[in-house]
């Protein structure tokens, strides 16, 4: 049993299915004792502003981790947007802002995303907590609003936990220093401790390091009672997003992103069945795949280097239903 309380969320991306279906494994997610719901925010995926919508009336517990995207939409959308779902879901929705990657901003004309983005996501930051609280304007280097911009309603909470997504140590540092939590992806989990260091170093430097905070590892899972099924269903999340990782994680695990850029091309020009044979035992590391018992050994190695909580994404398994009662089941419970 491990030594505190880990929390688990589910991350449910497209793969898996359409909207209702996804709406319906979120459910299912709460019936099953979860603690966090998370449904990705990227362009040209499933819009995760309506499926929060939709599940926060159909669930009473679970807690919606809702995407604030800190390029695509203006931060007075974000914050109409995540005060009016904290009503609806009664007080059970959290934010997270930043980056996993900047390859999809390249897809809609920003090239260079990554050169602004400490700023950008610290002023979002910043907006949001001030509108929650009812205040007016913003003067800063990115965002320049004037006194009529406030929100013309009462939200639920003047307070709502706002967690930075991170790739890289500026955004990692960024993440201890201003946020409520760290939401990095622990992308081979051998990268878990290099991931932590620069958090911890943000949190020295900010100005109340003793507060409250959440380190939660996103992670590619796959699990099945055969352990050779779920790493082939690994393989397919694999050769799609490692090509997208953070350099240094992988370099733990000695990879590089230029042994991802074949399989990559393979998969966006063929597909992923013609990628999958290129996907190799070692990339497969990049991920956790096999029995429940298999996948508890590899989730210890995150725990262990003071993650408080796992984000469970990636192909979760065949029938994505049963493979998250088998987590339920038989995973969550080592660490509780």
């Amino acid at each position: 049993m491990s030594a505190r309380r880990v929390r688990f969320g589910i991350r449910l991306i497209d793969d898996l299915g359409g909207p209702s279906e996804l709406a319906a494994l979120g459910v299912l997610a709460e019936e099953l004792g979860f603690d966090v719901l998370l449904f990705p925010h990227s362009p040209f995926r499933a819009n995760s502003w309506v499926l929060n919508s939709l599940v926060a009336g159909r669930t009473s517990r679970i807690e919606l981790s809702s995407g604030g995207p800190s390029r695509t939409a203006d931060p007075s959308e974000v914050a109409t947007y995540i005060a009016t779902l904290d009503h609806l879901s009664h007080g059970r929705v959290s934010v997270r802002m930043g980056a996993h990657n900047f390859e999809t901003l390249r897809w809609i004309g920003i090239p260079r995303g990554e050169e602004d983005v400490v700023p950008r996501v610290r002023e979002g930051v910043e907006i949001l907590r001030r509108m929650l609280r009812g205040e007016r304007g913003h003067d800063g280097s990115i965002y320049r609003w004037d006194e009529n911009a406030y929100l013309r309603f009462a939200p639920y909470r003047r307070e709502i936990p706002i967690a930075i997504s991170a790739i890289g140590e500026p955004l990692l540092e960024l993440s201890g220093e201003i946020g409520d939590g760290s939401h990095p992806m622990v992308t081979p989990p051998e990268s878990a401790p290099l991931i932590m260091a620069p958090i911890r170093r943000g949190l020295e430097r900010s100005s109340a390091p003793g507060r409250s905070f959440e380190a939660t590892a996103y992670v590619w899972m796959a699990v099945s009672e055969d352990g050779d099924e779920a790493r082939a269903l690994l393989a397919d999340i694999v050769s799609y997003y490692g090509y997208h990782l953070d350099p240094r994680a992988l370099a733990t695990i000695d990879l590089t992103l230029e042994d991802f850029r074949p399989v990559y091309d393979v998969r966006m020009r063929h597909g992923r069945e013609a990628a999958r044979p290129l996907v190799t035992p070692a990339m497969l590391r990049t991920g956790i795949a096999g029995t429940p018992e298999e996948c508890v050994r590899q989730l210890r190695i995150i725990v262990d280097a003071g993650f408080d909580n796992v984000n469970i994404g990636g192909p979760i398994g065949r029938d994505p239903a049963r493979a998250m009662r088998l987590i339920a089941d038989r995973v969550i419970p080592s660490f509780r």
